[in-house]
């Protein structure tokens, strides 16, 4: 009885590292899939100026935008080729993870004057 006991104990916490496991792996996965997207939307989704801030952004919005940007709907730049490549599940996922961010103002740089060359 002390065997059985203990091995289900074992089987217990084997599932739960592997369920550990596969929430790390998900995370790593989101985060390296939302890393192409700070070349433009800056670390984190906090945007430097110039393109849109995904952090604490509505996830329903950001589904709704890139849903048309891969279906063609809407027009841009670049974000249609970004879109066309992810899946419905991995722009959801992408939306639930900027949604999560919290936003940041990014800080000014000072301002220099420009002098010439010298």
């Amino acid at each position: 009885m002390k065997r059985l006991h203990l091995s289900l104990a074992l089987a217990v916490c084997l599932q739960w590292t592997a369920c550990v496991h596969a929430q790390e792996t998900a995370s790593r996965a989101t985060i390296t899939l939302a890393a192409s997207c700070a070349a433009c939307h800056g670390p984190q989704g906090n945007s430097l100026g110039g393109t849109p801030t995904l952090a604490a952004l509505n996830k329903e919005y950001f589904i709704q935008r890139m849903q048309g940007f891969k279906n063609g709907s809407l027009s841009s730049t670049v974000m249609h080729h970004h879109a066309k490549g992810l899946t419905d599940d991995e722009i959801t996922t992408l939306a639930t993870y900027f949604a999560a961010l919290p936003r940041h103002t990014p800080a000014r740089a000072p301002q220099q004057p420009f002098l010439g060359a010298q």
